[in-house]
């Protein structure tokens, strides 16, 4: 299981759609994600005082899109990056933050 941090909006414009599209995805070229062990870390250097956030639960194995492990220099770690939109079929649970 990886996890991603987004919005309200962004999760009902997902759901609109039939699949989730951060826009990281256009900017960088895929979607940032992280493990359980790395969740409050991310919390703290991209969200700390962000209200309304939505937690995804993503199964890797029913993505659709390529999923590879990427070193981020700044923090010396391997995050899991999505490149393509995640088919809502791969979001098992969400749950706001």
């Amino acid at each position: 299981m990886i996890y991603h941090v987004t919005t309200q909006q962004l999760w009902d414009d997902a759901q609109q759609q039939g699949f989730y599209a951060h826009p990281s995805l256009q900017k960088e070229g895929f979607i940032h994600n992280c493990s359980m062990e790395q969740l409050p870390g991310v919390l703290e250097r991209y969200y700390n005082e962000v209200q309304g956030l939505i937690l995804i639960h993503i199964n890797e194995e029913k993505l659709q899109a390529v999923l590879k492990y990427e070193l981020a220099p700044s923090v010396n770690e391997m995050f899991p990056h999505i490149f393509g939109v995640i088919n809502l079929e791969a979001i098992v649970q969400t749950e706001a933050l």
